[in-house]
């Protein structure tokens, strides 16, 4: 038989999984005086791998998350080294399915 896969076959390292994160947060002058450390911080995590994708809705004050770890407690280590940390309400959730563009072989273009 084939190769068995418990987890999703498009992460990099088998015993790492994708957890997505939902941050809800409430901006006041105090947590814009953060921003310029945390953006330091996900950019290091981009960097090293460890966060897939970060996003952020000023409309509707929440941002969304893609982290690469072993567990949800170290999804919990790693965004709490965040400087915006103390403003956030966290809901981490394993991901079953990861897929898009990204993912994909580039389209086939003919000359």
């Amino acid at each position: 038989m084939g190769k068995q896969h418990s987890r999703m076959d498009n992460i990099n390292d088998d015993k790492l999984i994708k957890y997505q994160v939902t941050v809800q947060f409430e901006m006041n002058e105090e947590f814009m005086s953060f921003v310029p450390a945390h953006r330091l911080y996900v950019n290091s995590l981009i960097e090293k791998n460890i966060l897939d994708y970060y996003t952020v809705s000023m409309e509707t004050q929440r941002s969304w998350m893609v982290i690469n770890a072993y567990s949800k407690k170290d999804v919990e280590k790693i965004l709490s080294k965040s400087p915006l940390y103390q403003y956030w309400t966290i809901e981490i959730d394993e991901l079953f399915v990861y897929d898009g563009q990204s993912y994909r072989l580039p389209a086939l273009q003919l000359n």
